[in-house]
């Protein structure tokens, strides 16, 4: 199947039967697909460098260094995230890393105490890091997610391939467990973020995320008792807009 193919089935079509087609290949292998022959050139990974981004990042550096990797600097992330995130990148050699960061002028205007997160957290997730993301992807017809079912019971049941607006979202990880992610991060020697062994094994912004209790889903520890589960990049279709 070609690019000029999956343009012309439509979004929802496309993804259904992109998902029909190649539902057995293993991840490296459809990662290849995607960035070599499905979207080259126009897909890229949006990475939060948390807890198991290593793996989905390790193995686009094997395929191509110089694919888009996109990290969305929310201004409230973990010194531990930036530093691991610098890391990586240097381990990896990856080339083309793009930092998104939101509007300094929506800020200060809506936020300037950085306090935003304990009144409104929809709205200081959407103007620190849906609005910066849906800037960044501009120009993408693909991109690639670390979700995996086991994450949470809201994750659970996500395809591989999703229709989003115009674009298609791949989730090439969506069926491992978490000992298949810290089997192959071991096994490629690469290093684990640093909060993982204080127990956050799902890691967002500081201000939102706590550790996580044994039994627990992996993402329990983010926005807890808000009864928030994401952060909206991943609700609805990316959509720029002003910002405001």
């Amino acid at each position: 199947m070609s690019a000029h193919d999956v343009k012309l089935f439509g979004d929802q079509i496309a993804a259904s039967r992109l998902e029909t087609r190649f539902a057995r290949l293993k991840a490296s292998s459809l990662l290849r697909l995607a960035i070599e022959d499905l979207y080259p050139g126009r897909i890229a990974l949006v990475s939060s460098f948390g807890a198991d981004a290593a793996a989905l990042l390790h193995m686009v550096a094997q395929i191509d260094a110089a694919t888009p990797v996109i990290f969305v600097d929310t201004g409230q992330h973990f010194s531990e995230t930036l530093a691991y995130r610098d890391a990586l990148c240097q381990a990896l050699k990856l080339t083309n890393v793009i930092v998104a960061a939101p509007d300094a002028e929506v800020l200060a205007a809506e936020d300037p105490e950085k306090f935003l997160f304990a009144s409104d957290p929809d709205r200081c997730c959407e103007i620190r890091k849906v609005k910066p993301l849906a800037e960044a992807m501009e120009g993408f017809d693909a991109w690639i997610t670390g979700r995996k079912g086991f994450q949470s019971a809201t994750r659970a049941s996500l395809p591989l391939f999703e229709a989003e607006g115009e674009r298609i979202k791949i989730n090439p990880l969506v069926g491992w467990s978490a000992s298949d992610v810290l089997k192959y991060i071991e096994e490629a020697g690469l290093p684990r973020h640093p909060l993982v062994a204080k127990g956050f094994p799902s890691i967002g912004c500081l201000p939102c995320t706590s550790p996580v209790k044994p039994g627990e889903d992996e993402r329990a520890g983010r926005w807890r008792g808000r009864g928030k589960v994401e952060c909206g990049i991943h609700v609805g279709a990316l959509d720029a807009g002003s910002g405001i």
